[in-house]
């Protein structure tokens, strides 16, 4: 059975709007990380507000090409992955994905079982309910060197703490710093 990640960038005050995490040159590394952290999930897993927003940036078309050059990989990669989209309200999804149906926890099972090199999985909404379900097997938070002084922030109506030990962290340039944790069971 695979695993089920989950990472996201955040600032130092807990803010996890992507507007909020500056997508500058000297971030390369971190670009070079999240794909990565892409080529090593069979699939990824989202909620409709994180694929719309993960699609209208990254699906390979010629309006890509107004991204800077050095996230390409990047691109290249979340385009060409296979992704497993769960929402109530779309009725159909296409960018290489399908539509999780029925009960999510037993289909998020289901899919951690076929597969073998894991999920990744990102977002708000969708992590805090897997988390509520104990189905997130490692958290990555890559905390930016910024204050945001705005939310929305992670976790937010967790109905208990997560208890969880450290595994490793990662310094980029900049000040960004990546911490990897997995649940205390």
């Amino acid at each position: 059975m695979g695993l089920l990640r989950y990472s996201i960038n955040i600032t130092l005050d807990g803010c996890c709007d992507h507007r909020a995490v500056p997508a500058e040159e000297e971030l390369q590394g971190l670009h070079r990380h999240h794909t990565a952290n892409l080529e090593r999930a069979d699939a990824l897993l989202f909620g409709r507000v994180t694929y719309e927003l993960m699609e209208s940036a990254w699906r390979l078309s010629p309006s890509s090409a107004e991204n800077p050059e050095w996230t390409d990989p990047f691109a290249r990669t979340i385009d060409a992955a296979k992704k497993y989209v769960v929402s109530s309200t779309l009725p159909s999804v296409d960018w290489n994905a399908e539509l999780v149906q029925g009960d999510m926890a037993e289909a998020v099972r289901k899919l951690k079982q076929e597969a073998p090199n894991g999920l990744f999985v990102g977002g708000v909404r969708l992590p805090l309910a897997l988390a509520e379900l104990g189905l997130i097997d490692e958290y990555e938070f890559v905390v930016q060197p910024r204050v945001a002084g705005h939310g929305p922030t992670l976790f937010a109506g967790l109905s208990k703490p997560l208890e969880l030990r450290f595994l490793d962290r990662h310094e980029f340039g900049a000040g960004t710093v990546a911490m990897r944790y997995e649940p205390r069971r």
